[in-house]
């Protein structure tokens, strides 16, 4: 929920000088705009904005910039994203009206494939998720994609369904897969009030503590690698810190390149989507360029869209593509691709 109480005070107004897709002529007009979004206003913002959550971790008051953004987008529709579109894709996700409910045991964390069991099912595989008991599919997909098309109302309206239904299942600890899905349980929630009865464990979390555990077994890699940030994990920075503890142990060098950690660069898979691509290629070129440009071998993605966006310009440029967790099953000494 988006707090203004600190903007007045507020010098440089980091939540749009510092966006990468927007421009400002200077800290004043970016004001005069982010005064428009405070009274509710149609600011230009509100149709240039490509859902990059940056503005998020941009506020040094963690005021939450962006969910005022959305509620706005949606309220004037600023994104103008053809209807039937838009009703296709809200219906596809919708939570079913009957769940079926597995035998899990809830002394044992469980694995959240999230809507990805299919999609990804050669990523999650191998010894380090073999073993673990899963949910997925519909009736648990936390929804935090409709932050992309400017309808948080969706999200509000299906959260009290996948949370009852993850709460009858029983589960005390999830191993989120994706990080929209953990940024949903520990930023999401928690800055609208709404209570998480069960402890949310990153994918990265998961995977560090798995490699310490079989430490024995890791066969250095020593490759260099770019890491492609999501957009989401910009509701969760601290995880970023899990990303350089597994390279660390793998045996893999994160480029200090120019587009990671605070100033990457989002893929805007959402608006590949809507036919924006003459907006968003030259950032994507600018940011496949920065890779090569730092001598990464390897680009290394958390989220699969990410991948799916961004991985054939990589290829175009002699980079290879791998998600995080499949270089940590590498070092295990597993095949992949």
């Amino acid at each position: 929920m988006f707090d203004s109480s600190h903007c007045a005070e507020c010098e440089n107004i980091d939540c749009l000088t510092r966006c990468q897709w927007i421009e400002f002529k200077n800290v004043d007009e970016a004001r005069a705009e982010k005064n428009k979004l405070i009274k509710n206003g149609n600011s230009r913002v509100l149709s240039e904005c490509v859902t990059c959550f940056a503005c998020d971790e941009y506020c040094p008051y963690d005021s939450h910039p962006f969910d005022l953004i959305v509620e706005l987008q949606e309220k004037y529709n600023s994104l103008n994203i053809d209807p039937k579109l838009l009703s296709n894709i809200i219906k596809q996700m919708e939570p079913p009206e009957e769940l079926r409910i597995k035998e899990i045991d809830p002394d044992k964390p469980v694995f959240h494939k999230c809507t990805f069991s299919r999609m990804n099912e050669e990523e999650m595989k191998g010894q380090m998720f073999e073993n673990l008991q899963y949910i997925s599919g519909r009736a648990f997909f936390c929804n935090l994609e409709y932050h992309h098309l400017a309808r948080d109302s969706i999200i509000r309206e299906r959260l009290p369904i996948i949370m009852e239904n993850i709460k009858k299942h029983g589960i005390k600890e999830l191993i989120c897969w994706h990080d929209e899905c953990y940024g949903l349980w520990t930023s999401y929630c928690q800055r609208n009030n709404i209570e998480v009865p069960f402890k949310p464990i990153h994918i990265y979390e998961y995977v560090y503590n798995y490699l310490k555990d079989h430490e024995s077994e890791i066969t250095k890699l020593n490759i260099k690698i770019a890491y492609q940030r999501s957009c989401s994990n910009r509701f969760i920075p601290e995880t970023d810190e899990w990303v350089d503890k597994i390279c660390n142990l793998i045996g893999v060098e994160r480029v200090p390149r120019k587009y990671d950690r605070e100033n990457a660069l989002c893929c805007a898979g959402a608006f590949s989507w809507f036919g924006k691509g003459d907006l968003i290629r030259p950032t994507h070129n600018k940011n496949v360029d920065d890779m090569v440009n730092y001598g990464a071998e390897a680009c290394i993605y958390t989220c699969p869209m990410c991948k799916e966006v961004l991985g054939s310009k990589v290829e175009r440029k002699g980079l290879k593509n791998y998600l995080l967790s499949d270089l940590a099953r590498m070092a295990l000494g597993e095949k992949i691709g």
